[in-house]
């Protein structure tokens, strides 16, 4: 088993006390999240898009969030390491925010400041508890 670095847990963290913060209200909200389901779209060789939906939020971040789940997910499937954010589309249509997120996997690390370990990812997910592909 891997050991986790601080790194690695701090996003987990930060989840957890953001979850206790606010009037009661979020933290409602929070518990009603539906994750309804991904779509994964082949762009170009590497390139991919995640089209997630979600209902019980308001924030375009959770969106953001389950896109990267399915991510980081599908790079281990491909059998590639890491991924690196290209962008995210959100939009609401009644209850449900809808989400088209493009990624690029990759076997080494790629160039940019929105990458990804898709290992690490997958445990933080599943430590959130957000569905992967």
């Amino acid at each position: 088993m891997r050991q986790l670095s601080a790194l690695t847990l701090f996003p987990v963290a930060l989840a957890a006390l953001g979850a206790c913060a606010g009037d009661g209200e979020g933290a409602a909200m929070s518990g009603k999240k539906g994750y309804l389901g991904i779509q994964t779209v082949l762009l170009d060789g590497d390139m991919v898009s995640f089209r997630v939906a979600m209902k019980g939020t308001q924030d375009g971040k959770d969106i953001e969030d389950y896109a990267r789940c399915a991510a980081a997910q599908y790079a281990l499937i491909r059998g590639a390491g890491f991924a690196r954010h290209v962008r995210t589309n959100v939009a609401k249509s009644g209850d449900t925010l809808r989400g088209d997120s493009v990624w690029l996997v990759s076997a080494a690390l790629p160039r940019g400041v929105k990458t990804i370990d898709a290992e690490v990812t997958v445990q933080d997910c599943g430590a959130l508890r957000i569905p992967t592909v």
